[in-house]
């Protein structure tokens, strides 16, 4: 019987990229044209993440896709798991609420922002998807393409002065990426993922400090991405000046480096690495807690939403580091599927909180709107009006609906029941103390960490929230439908997940189980057949 290719799973890649591609024949008086292909796209990727999705649920999770039926490690392959089906799903839900925030004005304050948005969700999926390092690279740097074009989006000097250290800084991290691949194809003459989880522990001890070398530079370069300490110098300035829709996905943008640590780490450097094994977990570990702790100190010494949404990334990406660490070191299945759904409900409730910052700031005269950023920096004096009628309608009870959107978002970030900010930590929490095989101190110091950056979050966003909702006599801030209705949209998601908790959990522990067994990634992608080896079906 003749095995027949899965498409569906280059269409991902294959969606955003046409679209994108598409949106360029038209005239940039077109906004709402491409706004409407923009927001196609969006839903098409959704609908295909949830197939995907359910794919990935299968007996052994895992499904594989041969590029021109080259077999592996020769050609380029795409894999999909569950952790990168998980991955797709949650970049279409935050593509969608920030697509039709952009359509409140924010897609008319430059040239091309849907084209490029489009493309910045290709590279995201192509970078979740991909089974080597070389088109990891390739979907890196197409992402982060896009990213520049999104964070100059607009007008300002304070938005151009951190777009320029955002690109400076991301070239970097890119130089590294190639020299710690070009040190890595040295030593074992392979990028292939898979191919590379079998070679590290056959690999000769004079040349594994070479290898070593290659991953460490590796590591840096997506651990600058994922913004751990002391290299997260750039993410505040940058996250709080980008545009709100850009801001909303951003925030996946740090998890992109969060995958490729946690992926990279499991598969090669994971108990049956030889001499290798655990390589790293110290540094995931140390620079994790680092992370935390460094971003809970920048939450209490915020004084703006924008700030302090920046900072909370920072918890969350020191949070999931650290587990990683901890994973690589031998730590059981719960405390990485507690971290796994921590990671989703953490980036839909910062995601959230970046589309608040604006319509929250627009209390003229309030505190709130001193504490904002300028509007020199959205650049908004200086755009060319195209003649087009302002979309959307203000809503009524505008700061009611404000105020509960914005407690949503303090009680997942700040890990408080009954939503699922709560159950992830809890998830963590109790994953940490069922470890015996790992130094208790450390783990003593991470939970009591854990701890206090919910305590930090808890105190900062109360204060944020007081002077934005009851420190103000002033009239209540015109908000317009399409900006309030993306941010009800990811708390209605962020219920959801928490409604739907024990299956998200379940799904969670499948994943982990996964990724501390890479040997069931390790076959399928070595053995996956290609179709010009199968027997034609008799006519």
């Amino acid at each position: 019987m003749t095995i027949r290719p899965d498409h569906l799973m280059i269409a991902p890649i294959l969606i955003p990229f046409i679209a994108g591609a598409l949106m360029l024949l038209y005239d940039e008086r077109q906004r709402r044209a491409k706004l409407g292909v923009g927001i196609a796209s969006a839903v098409a990727l959704l609908l295909v993440s949830i197939e995907l999705l359910n794919r990935a649920k299968g007996s052994n999770g895992l499904g594989l896709y041969l590029l021109g039926d080259w077999a592996a490690p020769f050609g380029i392959i795409l894999v999909l798991d569950r952790l990168s089906a998980m991955m797709l799903m949650l970049t279409a839900l935050l593509a969608i609420p920030a697509l039709i925030y952009s359509a409140a004005g924010w897609h008319k304050q430059g040239q091309h922002f849907q084209s490029l948005f489009q493309f910045l969700l290709m590279g995201l999926n192509g970078a979740f998807l991909t089974g080597d390092l070389f088109n990891l690279f390739v979907f890196f740097e197409v992402l982060l393409a896009a990213s520049y074009g999104l964070l100059l989006h607009g007008s300002g000097q304070l938005r151009v002065r951190a777009g320029l250290h955002y690109i400076a800084v991301n070239l970097t991290a890119s130089l590294l990426f190639l020299l710690g691949v070009s040190l890595i194809y040295g030593v074992t003459g392979t990028l292939n993922m898979a191919q590379l989880s079998l070679m590290i522990p056959q690999l000769p001890d004079a040349d594994r400090p070479l290898l070593h070398a290659g991953a460490a530079l590796l590591g840096i370069a997506f651990l600058i991405k994922a913004g751990v300490w002391p290299m997260s110098f750039w993410l505040s300035t940058a996250y709080m000046a980008g545009a709100a829709p850009v801001a909303a996905m951003f925030a996946i943008m740090t998890k992109v480096g969060i995958y490729v640590v946690m992926r990279l780490s499991l598969l090669l450097f994971g108990a049956d690495a030889g001499a290798s094994a655990g390589f790293g977990s110290e540094v995931l570990i140390a620079g994790g807690m680092a992370t935390v702790a460094f971003g809970l100190l920048g939450v209490l010494a915020s004084q703006s939403v924008g700030r302090m949404a920046a900072h909370l990334v920072l918890i969350s990406s020191g949070t999931l580091l650290a587990v990683t660490g901890f994973a690589l070191a031998g730590a059981g299945t719960a405390m990485l599927a507690g971290a796994l759904y921590y990671l989703v409900s953490s980036t839909l409730a910062t995601s959230a909180l970046f589309l608040l910052i604006e319509p929250m700031g627009r209390e003229e005269g309030g505190i709130a709107a001193m504490l904002a950023l300028t509007a020199d920096a959205y650049g908004l004096d200086d755009v060319e009006d195209d003649g087009s009628p302002e979309v959307g309608f203000a809503i009524p009870g505008t700061l009611t609906i404000l105020g509960l959107c914005f407690g949503a978002c303090l009680l997942v970030l700040a890990g408080l029941p009954p939503l699922s900010g709560f159950i992830g930590k809890f998830a963590i929490l109790s994953g940490a103390l069922a470890q015996h095989s790992i130094a208790s101190g450390l783990v003593w110091a991470f939970m009591a960490l854990l701890l206090l950056s919910g305590l930090a979050t808890l105190i900062g966003m109360i204060r944020i929230g007081i002077r934005t909702f009851w420190a103000t006599d002033n009239v209540a801030p015109k908000v317009l439908a399409l900006e309030i209705a993306p941010v009800i949209l990811l708390v209605g998601m962020i219920l959801m997940l928490t409604f739907q908790a024990q299956h998200s959990i379940r799904y969670m522990e499948d994943t982990a189980r996964g990724l501390q067994n890479p040997a069931i990634y390790v076959d399928g992608v070595m053995n996956a057949p290609r179709i010009a080896d199968q027997p034609e079906e008799a006519e």
